[in-house]
């Protein structure tokens, strides 16, 4: 089966009262959820889209998929790349023995507009869908909501990036506030930047959720340490922090 209506479903970050009314409704109207399997360290996510789709009344379809791997050979850029086209072809795979007419929709963590790769993916699919986004509380917002916080001082100059880019480029010039998102590798522990405040939050929006906030140069090895922790009872984790220079020591 062609996919010919692909819905991008924002779920936030894992409390079935991040999705919006919009969110339950297209949920509700889907002909077909697709749903990827994970291994078993991280069988909790699947189940925490499925608990979701009963808390909302879905009576679709529900169809899963297996990812690919990526091939670490391939410089990143071009490693991702082909590691979209090889998702797009699981999606057909896996809608191969169903026939509907009706909409796709998938579930996707956070906003499908914000450091996720799944409407890049819609695009390889051929012929191409329309696509429809809709969308859901950000880990950004997750974050700054557990910890009553504004996303910004004032006037103040945000930037929202990964690990993987602080650790290649250091902390940003003329920036105040920087968003962590996608890092494995506790980045902030390379930084040595004075004064530097951080709001750290793991598994946010579930009971497991974990917050720590303080000075950097006090805290980091304690949220390392902690973050350690957690990944290896859990088998995974989701987090995401924000540094934000103070200039008062």
């Amino acid at each position: 089966m062609n996919i010919r209506d692909l819905w991008l479903i924002g779920i936030g970050t894992g409390s079935s009262q991040h999705v919006t009314r919009a969110g339950e409704a297209a949920i509700r109207s889907a002909s077909v959820i697709l749903l990827p399997r994970k291994s078993h360290a991280t069988a909790d996510l699947f189940d925490l889209r499925c608990k979701l789709l009963d808390d909302v009344g879905y009576k679709g379809t529900i169809q899963t998929f297996d990812y690919p791997n990526r091939d670490p050979s391939l410089p990143y850029l071009e490693r991702v790349a082909e590691w979209h086209k090889a998702i797009a072809k699981r999606w057909q795979g896996a809608l191969s023995g169903i026939a509907t007419a009706g909409p796709v929709g998938l579930l996707i963590w956070g906003d499908p507009s914000l450091y996720d790769s799944t409407i890049r993916i819609a695009n390889e699919l051929t012929p191409s869908p329309r696509v429809r986004v809709i969308p859901g509380i950000t880990a950004i917002q997750a974050l700054t909501s557990a910890f009553s916080i504004p996303l910004n001082s004032i006037a103040g100059s945000i930037k929202v990036t990964t690990g993987r880019r602080l650790r290649q480029e250091g902390w940003p010039s003329d920036i105040e506030t920087v968003v962590l998102m996608l890092d494995g590798e506790t980045s902030f522990m390379q930084l040595t930047e004075p004064n530097l405040e951080i709001w750290w939050g793991a598994y946010l929006g579930t009971p497991d959720q974990i917050l720590i906030h303080g000075k950097l140069p006090a805290i980091g090895e304690h949220i390392r340490r902690r973050r350690a922790e957690a990944r290896e009872r859990k088998g995974w984790i989701m987090d995401t922090y924000i540094l934000r220079k103070s200039f008062i020591s």
